[in-house]
């Protein structure tokens, strides 16, 4: 029976009677050092480097290390760290890309005690500001890239930090230093032996990431080591991932700490291919040159991939699997993944769950499907993880699970280890966030009979015209499917006679002509009536750093 249906009476009966025998067991049988270690991801490196010293771990240009190098860089990172005065609970804050300091970050900092506070690399000074007061951040590693923008965030923000550079020369692009000591020059002084401590408690914070909000200030959320842990180890259920992986970072490791694929990649003795910036002649080059097995994205990575010229694109022989999470992303780009040769993943998550913490698991019946159907059964959000306790469909008023019928909408909602501690200093949302037990994401979704969640909609996304209900994601997903589309968007657009009707806003491929008109007649072959757009928009779509479209920009556009 899937998660979410309803357990009987006598059920419930004997699960309580089952706790309560169990009781016994507990009498002078407690937790010792002997049986029991607080988890956390920090335990992989330390293996794998004692394990696999000489495996490669870090490929960034020219610059070639092992997991015996990389464990001792981290180590340093933490020694440097103590040696000017922090330690537990301490908030390090780093502007970094995806490159190789940013790999060492997730092991060093929290190595000292302290919190690894990652920054979008995309924001503003003020929004940046805001995010180290917040976090009573203490010290600040910075890229050269992001120089200028970090100067002008500790202005604003008045309180005193200590600022490290780092000096890529894989970047050429200008930059200036801004701290009191560069990077590699701080690690060469502190102590490649450094005696870091586990976690006195599994509980202990990790990581905090700011969530991207739309309105007023980004909210904190708190990671802890078995969170991280258990995530870490979940995507290696998730993939089947072998030894020794090769993972080509697409996805930016300041977005929920790259889904925990820095811990896994170190769980698994894999190589972590370092990525400044997402082109996608860069990643099919180095997709060829160092056969990387493994990547992850949002679905305007995979578009853009897919949509790339057709030369870019040859000479990949080898089996390449794509993780891909999105609230929905359309068929057309699963079926173009699928023509690529890319066996693809399709996972769910948000900030709050450490990223993806379920997956649209497949099954073998499946490839005797045609293309389309296997598109269809791709594009649900699936279910749990392995490691979570549980996802699923609730009324957020009753609490109730809904039908399993695929066509009763409530929110989705997750329940278990991989779920954030809460939200920093922020008591009220907190428990907002974790009414009855659950953590509500806010999606509106259905339940299949199989017990597979889909997502309708965000619960602020819904279009109401003339009473009914619109999904806008299942006019998002008809649009992807005409040819000339490369992103979509839907919103609510005021209306005099309906209330709301849909506006659509369309960017095409740069070699293709289509007209409003065409659109809405594709959009008339597979909708209906009242859920075609009445309006159509082209032109590029405003977009977050990790790709997802910005609705409430085309909000204000057609408010």
């Amino acid at each position: 029976m899937p998660f979410g249906c309803t357990v009987d009476a006598d059920t419930r009966t004997e699960i309580k009677g089952w706790r309560r025998s169990v009781t016994i067991y507990e009498q002078g049988l407690g937790k010792q050092a002997a049986n029991f270690t607080p988890q956390t991801p920090l335990s992989f490196i330390e293996r794998t480097a004692a394990v696999y010293p000489d495996k490669l771990a870090v490929v960034h240009g020219s610059v070639r290390r092992t997991w015996a190098q990389t464990y001792q860089r981290a180590r340093r990172l933490a020694s440097a760290l103590e040696k000017r005065g922090i330690g537990l609970g301490d908030t390090v804050a780093v502007m970094l890309p995806n490159t190789p300091p940013m790999v060492e970050a997730h092991f060093g900092v929290p190595m000292s005690g302290a919190v690894l506070n990652a920054l979008n690399t995309r924001l503003d000074a003020d929004a940046l500001a805001f995010m180290l007061d917040h976090s009573e951040s203490k010290v600040v590693i910075v890229d050269r890239e992001f120089s200028v923008v970090m100067r002008n965030a500790i202005a604003k923000s008045g309180r005193k930090f200590i600022v490290i550079d780092v000096d890529d020369p894989e970047y050429t692009g200008g930059g200036e230093s801004i701290g009191e000591i560069d990077y590699e020059t701080m690690l060469a002084q502190a102590d490649p032996d450094f005696a870091w401590k586990m976690p006195d408690d599994e509980w202990q914070a990790i990581c905090l990431n700011y969530t991207s909000g739309t309105t007023g200030n980004p909210k904190g959320v708190v990671y802890h080591h078995r969170g991280a842990y258990t995530n870490a180890i979940s995507n290696i259920l998730e993939w089947d991932m072998p030894r020794h992986p090769i993972y080509l970072w697409t996805l930016p490791m300041f977005h929920c700490n790259g889904w925990c694929f820095p811990w896994t990649l170190a769980a698994r003795a894999g190589v972590n291919i370092c990525l400044r910036k997402v082109e996608a002649q860069t990643i099919f080059d180095l997709i060829r040159k160092e056969k990387v097995t493994h990547y992850c994205g949002a679905p305007i990575v995979q578009s853009m991939l897919v949509n790339a010229p057709a030369e870019l694109k040859k000479g990949i022989n080898h089996s390449v699997k794509a993780m891909v999470a999105g609230a929905a992303p359309p068929a057309a780009m699963i079926e173009g993944m699928e023509g690529l040769g890319f066996d693809l993943t399709h996972v769910y998550g948000l900030t709050e769950v450490y990223g993806p913490a379920a997956v649209c698991a497949k099954h073998d019946e499946w490839n005797e499907l045609d293309i389309g159907e296997r598109a269809r059964l791709n594009a649900r959000q699936g279910v749990r993880y392995h490691l979570q306790q549980a996802v699923t469909v609730l009324n957020p008023e009753t609490m109730q699970p809904v039908p399993c019928d695929g066509e009763t909408m409530g929110e989705i909602m997750f329940r278990g280890n991989i779920t954030m501690k809460g939200y920093l200093k922020n008591d009220k949302a907190t428990q907002e966030a974790f009414s009855g037990g659950w953590f509500h994401t806010g999606d509106l979704a259905v339940i299949y009979p199989d017990g597979y969640v889909k997502i309708k909609d965000r619960s602020k996304d819904i279009i109401i015209s003339g009473g009914e209900n619109i999904s806008s994601i299942e006019v998002e997903d008809v649009l992807y499917r005409h040819p000339a589309v490369l992103a979509a968007a839907v919103v609510a657009k005021p209306d005099v006679k309906w209330g709301e009707t849909p506006c659509a806003f369309v960017e095409i491929k740069s070699e293709a002509t289509v007209t409003d008109a065409e659109i809405i007649a594709h959009c008339k072959k597979h909708l209906a009536g009242f859920k075609v757009p009445r309006t159509v928009v082209f032109g590029v779509l405003p977009k977050t750093s990790t790709g997802k479209i910005q609705k409430f920009e085309l909000r204000k556009r057609v408010a």
